[in-house]
C-alpha cells in the first residue's frame, strides 16, 4: 500500500487541524494504520493507531482526549483530527500502515511527512 499524508500547517495553540492520509491499492481494508510524529532532535514517536476494522484504537497518553483517529475504508483514507493543539505537538507527522488487524507493532509502509507547527 502506498500512503500520502497532507493537511499540515501553522496553527496557534488551542487551535485545530485535521490530517488526512490517502492510500492506493485495493487492499486498504486489510491494513492497520497509524500516525507518528518526529520533532526536531527527537525520535519518531507513535501518536495513534487504528485497526483495519476500526475496532482497535490506541493513542499515546499525551494526545488522549485531544486527537481522534478515524478511517474510511471505502475512500481509502485515514484521518487524524487534532484539537486543543499545544506547541509541543509541533512535529512532522507521518502516516503508516501495517498488514493485519492490530495497530500495534512495527509498521512497514510509510507516507511522506506533513509539517505541523503550533505557535504559542
Amino acid at each position: 500500500v502506498q500512503l500520502q499524508a497532507y493537511g499540515g500547517g501553522l496553527v496557534q495553540a488551542g487551535g485545530s487541524l485535521t490530517l488526512s492520509c490517502g492510500a492506493s491499492g485495493r487492499t486498504f481494508s486489510r491494513y492497520s494504520l497509524g500516525w507518528f510524529r518526529q520533532a526536531p532532535g527527537k525520535e519518531r514517536e507513535f501518536v495513534a493507531g487504528i485497526g483495519r476494522s476500526a475496532d482497535i484504537i490506541y493513542y499515546r497518553d499525551s494526545v488522549k482526549g485531544r486527537f481522534t483517529i478515524s478511517r474510511d475504508n471505502a475512500k481509502n483514507t485515514v484521518l487524524l483530527q487534532m484539537n486543543s493543539l499545544k506547541p509541543e505537538d509541533t512535529a512532522v507527522y507521518y502516516c503508516a500502515g501495517r498488514y493485519g488487524s492490530n495497530p500495534t507493532g512495527n509498521y512497514d509502509y510509510w507516507g511522506q511527512g506533513t509539517q505541523v507547527t503550533v505557535s504559542s
